[in-house]
Order: C-alpha cells, then sequence, then structure tokens
C-alpha cells in the first residue's frame, strides 16, 4: 500500500498503514485539504499572523459598529440634554454596571444593566444589543451559563454579526455541553473574524473533535462489517514479505481439479477449514475466509496457529479490532507456533496499538516481534513506520537500514527510507540535505523503476518543493504501474488543485478513484473537502457521509464527522445569518 496515498487504517498495512489523516499531514507535509476541521483550513495561515488569543471578558461602552461602520449608541438629543433622555439614562446605568463590573460586584453589575435595558427605547436596537451582552458578561463571571446563553441571544437577535455575542453564547453552550449549538456560534465567528481569531479557531477545532469522537463512538459500535476492495485487500498483504498466512498454497496442499463455475473452492485433500480459506483467498473469494477459519479454530485443526492469524487479519481488514485482538493474543501466546506467525501477529497487534493511540502497548509489542525473530524485515519495515509517526527519524531511518540489510531488494524499504530522510531535512530546513535526499528519490526510482510506491512518495516530496510538473510525471508512472490504486488519482486530482487550481480536473481525477474503487474512503472525503471550498454545503456533507459509511477505524470515523459537523454547520450559519466563507 502506497506510503504517499491515503493512509491505511488498518493495522500492519505497507506504506503509512495505520496513520489517520491528520497524522498524515503532520508526517508528510500534505499542503491542502487534509486533517480536522479542514474546512476551516483555509483561514488557518490568517490565523497565524492575525490577532491573538486574549479573552473577551470586559463589558462594552458602545455597541458593536453596524453595517454601516458607526457605532449606533445614539446620539443626544441635544447639548447638555443626554442625561435627560431615556437613552441617555440607559447610558448611564450601562457606565455605572460598567465600573461595578470592573471593580469584580458582578451582581450589582447585573442590577445596572437590567436598568439600562428597562430603560433603553426598544428601537435602539445596538445600544440594546450591547447591554443584553453586557449583562451576559456579568453571568459569565458568576459561571451562570443558561443566563449568559439567553441574554446572547437577545443581543444577536437585535445585532446579528454580534461577534462578542456570538462566541459568548459559544462558550455557555460548551459549558451547558450543546455541542450543536456552540459549534454554530462559533462557525459564525470564525467566519465574521475572517479566521483571524486563534481563540475561536480552538474552540471551533475542540468541539469539533468532541462531536466527532462522540458520534463516531455510538456508530462505530453498531456499524455493520464491510469487506474492503480486492485492490485494498491484496495492496495490505503486499506489505509482507515474511507473512506465512498470505503465501500462495503448496502444491500438496490442494487438488488440481478446476473450480466450479461459480467460483467455489476446489476441494482440498484434507478436509481443513484453514486450506479452503486460503484457496478463497486466491479466488479473492474474501467473504468466506472469516467462516472456514473459524472451522479450523473449532475443530482445533493442524493449521490453528494459521487459522487464528487468517481470522484476526480479517477482522482488522472489515475494522472489528476488538474481534482481532483475542485471536492475536492467542497466536503471541503459542510458544509452540512458528515464530514467523507470532512475529506477524505482533506486528499487527502492535499496528493496532498505534491506530488506537498506544504507543507505549505498540512499541513494546514491535520490540518483542524484533527479539523473536530478529531476522524478519517486516518487523523493521514497520517498525520504521511506527518510528516516523513517533517523530523518531533517526530510529525509524535505523530500521529501514534493517529492513534492506535483511532484505536488499526490498524496494518498499528502500523509498520509506529516503522519505524519512526527506522528511527531516524538510522539517529541519537544511537545503543541502534536502537536495541530498531528492537525489536518493531518484536513486530509488533508478534502482526498481518498478516500485510505485518510490514514485508516489518522490511525488510527495516534489509537491513539497513545488516542483509540481514533474510532481504529476511520477503520479503518472505510479498509475502506469498500479492502474487500479485508486489513491493514486485522488493524490493526483489533489496535486491540480494546488498546482493549477484546475477543481474540474481535480475532481475528474478523484471521480475516477470512485469508480475504479466504490469503497475508497479517502476519495469521498476529499471530494467532499473540495465541495467544501466551492461552498456547496449539501453536496459535501453527502460526500461525508459516504465516507463515513466506509471508515475503517473508530478514529477515522471521528475524524470524518467532524469534517461532516463543520460543513453542517456552515449551512446552518447560511441560512440563519446569510454568512459563508471565501469559496474557491
Amino acid at each position: 500500500i502506497m506510503a504517499a496515498s491515503k493512509p491505511v487504517e488498518v493495522p500492519g498495512g505497507g506504506g503509512t498503514a495505520g496513520l489517520s489523516r491528520w497524522q498524515l499531514a503532520l508526517v508528510l507535509g500534505t499542503p491542502i485539504l487534509l486533517g480536522a476541521g479542514a474546512i476551516y483550513l483555509w483561514g488557518r495561515r490568517a490565523a497565524r499572523r492575525g490577532k491573538g488569543a486574549g479573552e473577551r471578558k470586559t463589558p462594552e461602552g458602545r455597541a458593536s459598529p453596524g453595517p454601516g461602520g458607526e457605532s449606533g449608541s445614539g446620539q443626544p438629543d441635544g447639548p447638555g440634554h443626554e442625561e435627560m433622555s431615556p437613552l441617555g439614562r440607559a447610558q448611564a446605568a450601562k457606565n455605572k454596571g460598567n465600573k461595578y463590573f470592573k471593580a469584580g460586584k458582578y451582581e450589582l453589575a447585573i442590577q445596572c444593566y437590567t436598568e439600562a435595558i428597562s430603560l433603553c427605547p426598544p428601537e435602539k436596537n445596538l445600544d440594546l444589543s450591547t447591554f443584553y451582552q453586557n449583562r451576559a458578561a456579568a453571568y459569565e463571571q458568576l459561571q451562570k451559563w443558561t443566563e449568559v446563553a439567553q441574554d446572547c441571544t437577545k443581543a444577536v437577535e437585535l445585532n446579528p454579526k454580534y461577534v462578542k455575542a456570538l462566541f459568548r453564547r459559544a462558550k455557555a453552550h460548551e459549558k451547558l455541553d450543546n455541542k450543536k449549538e456552540c459549534l454554530e456560534d462559533v462557525t459564525a465567528v470564525c467566519i465574521l473574524e475572517a479566521f483571524q481569531n486563534q481563540q475561536s479557531m480552538l474552540l471551533a477545532d475542540k468541539v469539533l473533535k468532541l462531536l466527532g469522537k462522540e458520534k463516531a463512538k455510538e456508530k462505530y459500535k453498531n456499524r455493520e462489517p464491510l469487506m474492503p476492495s480486492p485492490q485494498f485487500i491484496k495492496s495490505y498483504f503486499s506489505s509482507f514479505t515474511d507473512d506465512i498466512i498470505s503465501q500462495p498454497l503448496l502444491k500438496g496442499e490442494k487438488s488440481d481439479e478446476d473450480k466450479d463455475k461459480e467460483g467455489e473452492a476446489s476441494e482440498v485433500k484434507e478436509n481443513s477449514g484453514y486450506l479452503r480459506a486460503k484457496q478463497y483467498m486466491e479466488e479473492e473469494n474474501y467473504d468466506k475466509i472469516i467462516s472456514e477459519t473459524t472451522k479450523e479454530i473449532e475443530a482445533k485443526g493442524r493449521y490453528m496457529a494459521e487459522a487464528l492469524l487468517l481470522r484476526a487479519t480479517f477482522y482488522l481488514l472489515i475494522g472489528n479490532a476488538s474481534a482481532a485482538k483475542p485471536d492475536l493474543d492467542q497466536v503471541i501466546s503459542m510458544e509452540d507456533a512458528n515464530v514467523k506467525l507470532r512475529a506477524n501477529a505482533l506486528i499487527k497487534r502492535g499496528s493496532m496499538y498505534m491506530q488506537q493511540q498506544q504507543p507505549v502497548l505498540s512499541t513494546q509489542d514491535f520490540n518483542m516481534a524484533a527479539d523473536i525473530d530478529p531476522q524478519n524485515a517486516d518487523v523493521y519495515h514497520h517498525r520504521g513506520q511506527l518510528k516516523i509517526l513517533l517523530d523518531q527519524i533517526e530510529e525509524a531511518v535505523e530500521d529501514f537500514d534493517e529492513c534492506i540489510r535483511l532484505r536488499p531488494n526490498s524496494a518498499l524499504a528502500q523509498a520509506q527510507k529516503c522519505f524519512a530522510l526527506y522528511r527531516q531535512a524538510y522539517t529541519g530546513s537544511n537545503a543541502l540535505t534536502v537536495q541530498a535526499a531528492m537525489k536518493g528519490f531518484e536513486d530509488v526510482i533508478k534502482n526498481f523503476p518498478r516500485c510505485a510506491e518510490g514514485y508516489a512518495l518522490y511525488a510527495q516530496a516534489l509537491t513539497d518543493q513545488q516542483q509540481f510538473g514533474k510532481a504529476d510525471e511520477m503520479y503518472d508512472k505510479c498509475i502506469d504501474l498500479e492502474p487500479d490504486n485508486a489513491t493514486t488519482y485522488v493524490h493526483k486530482g489533489l496535486l491540480q488543485l494546488q498546482w493549477k487550481q484546475d477543481l474540474d480536473k481535480g475532481l475528474e481525477l478523484i471521480s475516477k478513484a470512485i469508480e475504479i474503487d466504490n469503497k475508497c474512503d479517502f476519495a469521498y472525503e476529499t471530494m467532499g473537502t473540495i465541495e467544501v471550498q466551492r461552498g456547496n454545503l449539501d453536496k459535501a456533507i453527502e460526500m461525508f457521509n459516504k465516507a463515513i459509511n466506509l471508515a475503517k477505524s473508530e478514529m477515522e470515523m471521528a475524524h470524518l464527522y467532524s469534517l461532516c459537523d463543520a460543513a453542517y454547520a456552515q449551512t446552518e450559519v447560511a441560512k440563519k445569518y446569510g454568512l459563508k466563507p471565501p469559496t474557491l
């Protein structure tokens, strides 16, 4: 599975297997359209150079500027008569309240703001909205969140684009655990502030992640198991070289009889569920693997360890980690089993732990695999990927070197070592080492011209270096070598956006990816993110929901829900306030 492609969420896969999308953005430096809260990404650069994250605590002396830019506080009726007008008396009460507020006397401040509200002429919308917002600020200091939300609602009704009131209400909704309402308010604030206030950006990100986790936990628990596409499964198994269960059947293990017309497995000489499962694997009849391996396990057959590992692997492939773990545990504890089986089980359990964000357990499993089977190249290859995730680049390179020493023809390890060195040089802004790493990629594709991974990783690096034309050529090489790899089309589509801002071409390539593999969640996610940036929010939500139904882990599902919720919040904000962020 290509490291430059969408990270595969199946533990132990090749390339960036096990990386979540936001981790991939960190590891690979993907420039656009990836990561939790990607709805807001277009404004993040502005956020870094924009306003700070200062708390909005103080009450206001004047109302927020209205659409015309005037303060809206109203003019006095005439010289010397302000104190006699209803608005003048309201302003005086508000000013008195501000003094109490600054002195920390919030109950007295509330009384003054209440007086200002009752004195203010009802047609003075902007002034009245300020009085409600100031009273909400005082309630906030007393942690009376329901009252805060109520007063902010009044303020927003009077002045729909009142940033302070919207943000204060968002914080109150957060305290009241009204996540959906919080998200809508903070989304409106982000758009009104042109995504330049870090405090509101951080709240948006926080509530998106909480909503995503909450929804994913419920959805994942009740999800229907879904077998990935045959291309995905074959790519997954191809990332292992020392994996007994993925090797073809030996001559003595199957008869020479032809398969029947339905594609059912030919009869094997032994009545073994495991050998039947292996035959089904060769026929790409993957839906029958779990049931056949279960027969072998229940019969305590001679291939029990192999059957447990194969069943666990397919549980992982369909996204059922809780069912996979007991099988992996059992294989790992079988001291009389083939050491290659135990090491493979440790790699898969270690990758599963990393996917579940348990890096300590993950590292323990990889280290144990290296201890029990030190000549197993797969251990170092997959541990190298773990080390990249943990930002331990030097250790990752050591592991890739050991993999290459054991298997000098391992093009995958050569390419990934090169990419690790490139990332180290790129993040360190060292021009000479970046140049050396780019030369390394040239060597990899020269020495291993049939390795799609080499071209794909080189394309990522070239994109970083803004050498878009050459990156495009590398993706074309990948497609020539692996025409049925949907993720390459997605990356080539993303490149068109970054290089030429060609949305139509980008969407055409991503549509091609879906045509090749209609279970490619990365393609649906990317298409959804592009539709958000085009302003087609309903279409985006449809795409994100398709990706959610195909997600292979709870963590990936949470990320996708975050994207979907962000898009949905924007549709609600557009309806309520007529606010939309800039589109591509």
